[in-house]
């Protein structure tokens, strides 16, 4: 590496400005011709993390930064400064180096070399910020074609804390093959939790974990653990999981014994399904399709459906989705997810199980949907949500489980989500 440059600094800021300014997901821009593609994988974690952690702060980047500029200066500059700012008040980096690299990133490029000046002066600035006074800075707003919507359906004290939620970012959480969530806390250090998942903390390197090799276990949020347990599938049923990549509830249903079909329209995404079942030593049929045209040769006793949708209860773990997404981007997915369980329960035979389920804060893609099928569908009935761990307040009125990211603030949250049972009676 040259002298003075951080490729991983660079690699994070190309990140930063490709959701900020062209509205991109980071997932989008970590293939072969990404920022990250040169970088060994621990410079490349540590350009994600530097990524992350601005998108998650930039709104109490600006609170600092703002009153130290007369204007805000153009964007590739104005990136630079809040990445700078982010990374002293919030990750802790050292001001001299952070303002120094901060200054050599303003150097590299003709649209800010200009503004080097004005960099160096304003960070020098920011650096004489308390850790106390950016701590007491309020967390980041939701954008507000979100933030309306949530705040009609769950109340402006909900909305805060939801937005304190993502603030704080996400742990690690993981799904037991054995389902022996203490067995696996004691170790990997990690803390059991109360619904069979394992949480550790800090930035742990998940192929050095205890088990990895072994496919003892598999990343899986809390809460996405939820819906294939949910499902209760049973040695021997025939089940489908519609939707399935990345994967975690395939390999959820396919260590219960059942036998797993999983449909997803994704060749890439499947790709590392088929590598997790090979990790964890587990068996499922892989099947490239879009759900709404699959049909398997007879009738099925069970399916998950884990819909698309605006993934807006995962921004703690993808802090780019404000910034890359809008309201008008979700609303045709409210039509295809009620679309997919039309199909669905075409598929399942009398007396079969579905599982609807979306990683989503917004009650058009969950409760909405659940009101919607029961009217167009007599046949179906709503289940209990009875399962370990479950809180009284993760009921939701009309049946299922609607959790949010500011449940279980003293462990850590949650990811967003809307599930619930239904049976297709005879």
């Amino acid at each position: 590496m040259a002298e003075g440059r951080d490729k991983a600094r660079e690699a994070a800021l190309a990140l930063v400005r490709g959701v900020l300014e062209e509205h991109r997901l980071m997932s989008e821009m970590t293939g072969p011709e990404g920022p990250l593609a040169a970088l060994e994988p621990a410079e490349a974690a540590r350009a994600q993390r530097l990524a992350a952690s601005t998108l998650r702060h930039t709104g109490r980047a600006d609170v600092v930064l703002k009153p130290l500029m007369r204007k805000p200066p153009p964007p590739p500059v104005r990136a630079i400064l809040r990445f700078a700012t982010v990374e002293m008040l919030q990750e802790g980096a050292a001001p001299h180096g952070a303002v120094n690299a901060a200054v050599a990133l303003a150097r590299r490029d003709r649209r800010s070399e200009a503004f080097k000046g004005l960099v160096n002066a304003v960070l020098r600035k920011v650096a004489e910020t308390g850790p106390e006074a950016w701590a007491a800075l309020p967390p980041q707003r939701l954008p507000g074609w979100l933030r309306g919507r949530l705040d009609s359906a769950w109340g402006r004290a909900a909305v805060t804390a939801i937005e304190a939620a993502h603030a704080a970012g996400a742990p690690l959480d993981l799904t037991p093959k054995d389902s022996d969530a203490r067995a696996l806390a004691a170790e990997t250090g990690g803390t059991a939790l109360p619904t069979g998942s394992v949480r550790l903390e800090g930035g742990a390197q998940v192929s050095a974990l205890p088990g990895y090799d072994t496919g003892a276990w598999w990343v899986q949020d809390a809460a996405a653990a939820l819906p294939a347990r949910l499902l209760a599938a049973q040695p021997g049923d025939r089940v489908a999981d519609l939707c399935a990549a990345p994967g975690g509830k395939t390999l959820q249903l396919a260590a219960s014994g059942a036998q797993v079909v999983a449909v997803d329209i994704s060749q890439a995404r499947m790709a590392r399904v088929e590598e997790n079942l090979a990790r964890t030593g587990l068996m499922a049929d892989l099947v490239v399709a879009d759900a709404l045209s699959w049909r398997p040769d007879a009738p099925l006793d069970a399916i998950l459906l884990d819909a698309p949708c605006s993934a807006t209860g995962t921004i703690r773990r993808h802090p780019d989705l404000p910034f890359a997404k809008d309201g008008a981007a979700i609303k045709p997915l409210f039509a295809l997810q009620s679309a997919l369980i039309d199909h669905a329960v075409s598929l399942l035979k009398p007396g079969g199980r579905l599982v609807y389920c979306t990683c989503s804060l917004l009650p058009e893609e969950g409760e909405a949907q659940l009101a919607a099928a029961l009217e167009r569908h007599r046949a179906l009935e709503v289940l209990p949500a009875d399962l370990p761990g479950v809180e009284p307040a993760w009921q939701a009125p009309a049946g299922g489980l609607r959790l949010r990211p500011d449940f279980w603030p003293g462990r850590g949250g949650m990811d967003g989500f809307f599930m619930v049972a239904l049976r297709k009676t005879a």
